[in-house]
């Protein structure tokens, strides 16, 4: 048994709350810059006391409308700065957030709502108020629907004032803030009990003592386009708040270049499926100039030049020639002022990490999940190990099981599941969350991520195979957008594969072949020489038994629509192994 802990940089204080930063600011530094909000074509800044006023006044309406302390409220809406105001709100109203993905289904909301308690409900769109009225019969608990830019009104008298100080005082670090609903990609959802304590340690940690230097940038700013349902992007937004760092939010990732273009952060926080889209665009427009060659090239001259612990003569003048050519236009499609970039819900891959990081833009590999706040460990700017997840975070300790399972204890685990004792005995023991994935320390700490314990596949012959690592090198493949492999029982490792639908028609142009349908091009000699080399590279790095014997390319790709993927695009196994059960079966017959 192997464990590692770090000494915690901040320390929480009983009485603290999440609101505290927040008030404390607007008191002090009244005129502070700390959001911008999208106006028209750019941004206008709001400052500390104007956030703080929104705040108050949405949060004397919720006390208006009868919500009390403790009492749940929950929140649908894409990411945006209304977002960020009603969730202090309903802190500052003693009150628990209740977060929704906006992709959610009727049945998901009703479960949600339903089994949180809520008592009101947020939402931005007139679909997402037709799906809650459609599901309200069943959900005698909730009193409101509000529309997240009507939210209720404050009362025309200073009653509420008062109240809403002594509201904000009565909360402690060890009460309940929010309930986050995991994504359930095994099953039914389970709601996140996470304290004020939880959010606040987590974030100060992470700030004070694992990245310092990307919070403490002058003038240091985030534009957030994760969905803040999610608690990365939500512990982002209240480490936003608590650093003093500007942020902007953005709901439409069809907008997000010219957002990048004209906000400029200095950071930015994504899912790995994000890194790999600015990847395929960039590999793309060069191809639709005619240069893929060079774009290959330059991209080779980055990885090296990463790699190289000290790049020699030729390669360092190699990279300043592709810099100026390529990497610098990369940079500048994100802002131009991005040094680094924080990269969690999914492993990376060394490749897609070396090449941003020769490009000039440090990707930070993170590690956590939803019980745990967010991030169990992190890569550090002065020392980034790509391949790894990094080191565990400011007060926090990992422990590697005898069967190598990944075990975390420390401030940032959550306090269990909403109404489910028995799923909270399974997985916290002596206050160690177990977290269902497999793993390895070295001496200094740095954690990597081999594989899923529940995922496991055990052939017939009795190998285990972890599924992750051989997806996660598949998918670094510009064409191929999603993959599953199976072999549960079987004699050989399979896989199910779909391409990507930005990458294949520019490559369906370069090669001559636009006229194939997909059914025709998943067939196509060509393509499947293409992914030939990717099985052939990826099985590369395991032994015989674990590499993949055969694979078969789906005509349609895994979206959230198809209810293939959540919200944070990662696979609902069990979904795919049912809907594409014949196309399994076809593999191994």
């Amino acid at each position: 048994m192997r464990e590692f802990s770090v000494p915690a940089q901040v320390t929480i204080a009983g009485s603290a709350n999440l609101t505290e930063t927040l008030f404390s600011r607007a008191a002090e530094e009244p005129g502070r810059t700390v959001f911008r909000r999208k106006d028209g074509a750019g941004w206008r800044d709001v400052s500390a006391r104007e956030f703080a006023d929104e705040v108050t006044r949405v949060a004397e309406g919720l006390v208006a409308a009868g919500i009390e302390p403790g009492d749940r409220v929950a929140l649908m809406s894409r990411t945006r700065y209304e977002w960020t105001v009603a969730d202090y709100a309903i802190w500052t109203a003693g009150a628990v957030t209740v977060p929704i993905f906006e992709t959610s289904s009727a049945s998901q909301i009703e479960w949600i709502i339903g089994d949180s308690g809520a008592k009101a409900v947020f939402v931005e769109s007139d679909e997402h108020e037709k799906a809650v009225a459609s599901v309200r019969g069943g959900l005698p608990e909730l009193a409101h629907v509000w529309r997240i830019d009507e939210p209720p009104s404050r009362p025309s008298d200073d009653a509420a004032g008062g109240d809403l100080d002594e509201r904000r005082a009565s909360r402690t670090s060890g009460d309940l803030a929010t309930v986050i609903y995991t994504s359930g990609t095994t099953g039914r959802p389970k709601g996140c009990e996470i304290t004020h304590e939880n959010l606040l340690a987590t974030a100060r940690n992470t700030i004070e003592g694992a990245l310092t230097e990307v919070f403490a940038l002058s003038e240091g700013s985030t534009l957030l386009f994760l969905p803040l349902a999610h608690v990365f992007a939500r512990l982002i937004e209240v480490g936003c708040v608590e650093a003093g760092v500007i942020m902007g939010h953005t709901p439409d990732l069809t907008d997000l270049v010219g957002d990048l273009e004209s906000f400029r952060p200095t950071f930015l926080l994504a899912v790995p499926r994000v890194f790999e889209k600015v990847y395929i665009g960039a590999e793309q427009k060069a191809a639709a100039d005619g240069k893929s060659k060079i774009f290959r090239i330059a991209a080779d001259t980055a990885i090296d030049y990463s790699r190289a612990a000290s790049p020699g003569l030729g390669l360092r003048l190699k990279h300043a020639v592709f810099d100026r050519l390529v990497y610098a236009k990369l940079r500048a499609a994100v802002g131009g002022r991005v040094t680094h970039a924080v990269s969690g819900g999914a492993a990376l891959g060394e490749r897609l990490g070396h090449f941003f990081d020769g490009v000039g833009i440090t990707i930070l590999e993170g590690y956590g999940l939803t019980e745990t706040t967010a991030p169990i460990a992190v890569n550090l700017p002065s020392d980034n190990r790509i391949g790894t997840v990094g080191k565990p975070i400011p007060g926090t300790s990992v422990r590697i099981a005898d069967d190598g399972e990944v075990l975390a204890k420390g401030p940032n685990i959550f306090a269990g599941y909403w109404h489910n004792d028995e799923a909270t005995k399974q997985v916290l023991e002596d206050g160690w969350f177990h977290t269902g994935d497999i793993g390895e320390l070295d001496g200094d700490g740095y954690l990597k991520i081999t594989g899923r314990k529940k995922e496991l596949i055990v052939t017939a012959g009795g190998k285990n195979v972890a599924p992750g690592p051989l997806e996660d090198r598949l998918r670094a493949h510009p064409l191929i957008s999603q993959c599953l492999i199976v072999g549960d029982g079987r004699k050989f490792i399979g896989c199910l594969i779909t391409l990507d639908p930005e990458a294949i028609e520019p490559w369906k142009q370069e090669h001559g072949k636009s006229s194939l349908s997909m059914a025709e091009l998943t067939e196509d000699p060509d393509l499947l020489h293409e992914i030939d080399t990717a099985v052939a590279e990826t099985n590369a790095s395991v032994s015989r038994a674990e590499s993949i014997k055969k694979y078969r390319i789906l005509e349609k790709d895994f979206t959230e629509e198809t209810g293939h993927l959540t919200p944070t695009l990662k696979v609902k196994r069990n979904i795919v192994l049912k809907d594409f059960a014949d196309e399994i079966e076809a593999l191994y017959s």
